[in-house]
């Protein structure tokens, strides 16, 4: 699933401060500021899938609904790359736009299976040795169309899709399974991914840094 050392990630942009470190975070920085508690476990009652299927796994997600966290809140055209590497475990890319300075914000890690690889539950990092829960809790057994994802609590919740619209049939459906399963989803919140991407002054927002970025 995408690219290189959990220990630095990469953030380009204007010059970044801590503050705005936390703010650049994108769809599993969440769950990497929650693995600050070592914390990779699932949710109480909630089933990672099965016959799950890293390959097909593999590309770009666009983030449909999330959570909200003050390290996602106001980016937009938020996406998630995954790809396979030769030591077995997955890259991950992360990537938005924070539209009140117009610029691309994105940080790499990587995963590895907690368990059995047909399983899709795994560790993500972004902060060093610091591991936090990244579980498949829905996924579209066809054509890995859409997927939903936990956090190791009920805080941390994703919608996700392979482009950057999902029908409405689906989402209601991936809402009422949450539901279900205890998370709070009337406090979901939909991601802009509009094209083209825009700034909160109107103009249309730069292209997306080539390299990963």
């Amino acid at each position: 699933m995408s690219t290189t050392h959990p220990s630095k990630p990469v953030v380009q942009g204007s010059s970044v401060g801590p503050g705005r470190r936390r703010r650049v975070g994108v769809l599993a920085v969440a769950i990497a500021l929650a693995s600050l508690s070592g914390c990779t476990g699932v949710p109480d009652g909630v089933q990672p899938v099965r016959d799950f299927d890293a390959a097909r796994y593999a590309g770009t997600w666009y983030s449909i609904a999330r959570l909200d966290h003050s390290f996602e809140r106001d980016l937009t055209h938020v996406s998630a790359t995954y790809s396979a590497r030769p030591d077995g475990r997955v890259g991950v890319v992360n990537r938005g736009l924070d539209p009140r300075d117009c610029r691309w914000r994105s940080i790499e890690g990587t995963a590895r299976f907690l368990g059995a690889r047909d399983v899709g539950s795994l560790g993500v990092s972004f902060f060093g040795p610091f591991t936090g829960g990244y579980h498949v809790i829905a996924l579209d057994p066809d054509g890995y169309r859409w997927a939903m994802v936990s956090g190791p609590t009920r805080d941390y919740l994703w919608i996700l899709a392979r482009t950057p619209t999902l029908d409405a049939a689906i989402r209601e459906r991936l809402v009422a399974q949450a539901a279900q399963a205890g998370f709070p989803v009337g406090e979901l919140t939909g991601v802009e991914q509009g094209l083209p991407a825009r700034c909160a002054d109107g103009r249309e927002a730069p292209p997306v840094p080539a390299g990963g970025d």
